[in-house]
């Protein structure tokens, strides 16, 4: 018996990796974070499969469900949103199986800031402008910041910010940003990024808190820096018609297929 933690992906369906859809519908038992992810996606479990909405669910509620599973002999699907490297809350489900002694996988999933950055047809780094994407959020009820990680420092490096879980804190934003990156620095907030509903508002600094309506209050991304407007940015080496490519292999099977992108960087 195994639980299978599997991203679910930021909310279309579609986007799902195929060995998660293939671990849910091999799992009799699947538990999901029903409020962000979408039923769409349970339809892969197979029939007959006992599935567990845990958004009304403690951490302890959780376990005993999946001890049941467990004394059973089911695999179990356990189901978060996005991908489960980030607030994904994996972390202390994952410390208590193994205090229990139950194997675990876990499958990525697409997160949240990619369907955004999809949804806006950016490239969140580009030469010359940013090369550095941070993921991060601000103090909420469920979870403080460490001392150090805060948006003005982070600000200070001039990276691109990909802020979760902040939209009710969106005055502390920008105020926060405004004095590293300046008013007019390009903010796109969007919102249930590849759902149905999805919205895009972009403003900057400045104005960004004006455009937005009383209907975005939650399952929000915001996104700051530079590169989300840039268009004088210079072109990288990589496609240059000079470059040296000697460490880029030509397929995937090639003697130089397990180049790394520091081989590049060495040459």
């Amino acid at each position: 018996m195994t639980v299978h933690f599997v991203g679910a992906g930021p909310g279309a369906p579609d986007l799902l990796t195929l060995r998660g859809r293939d671990i849910i519908a091999s799992c009799p038992v699947c538990l999901y974070a029903g409020s962000l992810v979408p039923e769409a996606i349970l339809g892969h479990c197979p029939e007959g499969a006992k599935i567990i909405n845990t958004a009304p669910m403690n951490l302890e509620q959780i376990m005993d469900e999946i001890r049941k599973a467990h004394a059973a002999g089911h695999d179990v699907a356990r189901l978060h949103s996005g991908d489960l490297s980030v607030w994904s809350a994996m972390g202390e489900q994952m410390r208590r199986l193994r205090e229990l002694g139950i194997p675990v996988s876990v499958t990525p999933g697409v997160p949240a800031f990619a369907a955004a950055a999809a949804a806006l047809g950016a490239e969140l780094t580009l030469p010359g402008v940013a090369q550095s994407l941070v993921l991060t959020r601000t103090p909420g009820r469920a979870s403080s910041m460490p001392e150090g990680e805060s948006l003005s420092n982070f600000a200070a490096t001039g990276a691109t910010l990909a802020i979760h879980l902040s939209i009710q804190n969106i005055a502390q934003v920008v105020a926060d940003l405004t004095p590293a990156y300046g008013a007019e620095c390009p903010v796109a907030v969007v919102f249930r990024a590849s759902w149905p509903d999805e919205r895009i508002i972009r403003g900057t600094l400045a104005d960004i808190e004006s455009q937005l309506d009383a209907g975005i209050t939650r399952t929000a991304l915001i996104l700051v820096g530079p590169a989300l407007a840039a268009e004088g940015f210079s072109e990288s080496c990589l496609y240059a018609v000079d470059y040296d490519r000697r460490y880029r292999p030509q397929s995937a099977t090639s003697q130089w297929a397990g180049w790394t992108p520091e081989d590049e960087v060495k040459s």
